[in-house]
C-alpha cells in the first residue's frame, strides 16, 4: 500500500506532542497565527477527535524557519 504524504493526517495529540505544546499551548497558537493549518474534524460533535495535514504542518514549520532565517 502506498502511503500518499500529502494527505496523510495526524491527530491533534500526536501533533500537541511533536511540536512539544500543551492542548492550550495549541490553540494559542492557532489564535496567534492565522497561517497555521486548521484541523479537520471527524465528526460534528465538540469533542468529534481533530486531525491536521501533515504535509500543511511541515510547510507552516518550514515557513516559520524561512522567517527565522531571512531576519
Amino acid at each position: 500500500m502506498h502511503l500518499d504524504t500529502q494527505k496523510a493526517l495526524i491527530r491533534q495529540s500526536s501533533l500537541i506532542e511533536r511540536l512539544d505544546l500543551s492542548r492550550s499551548g495549541l490553540d494559542k497558537l492557532r489564535k496567534k497565527d492565522p497561517a497555521f493549518p486548521k484541523p479537520l474534524k471527524d465528526g460534528p460533535h465538540r469533542q468529534a477527535t481533530n486531525y491536521y495535514v501533515v504535509a500543511e504542518v511541515e510547510a507552516w514549520i518550514q515557513a516559520q524557519i524561512e522567517k527565522r532565517d531571512n531576519v
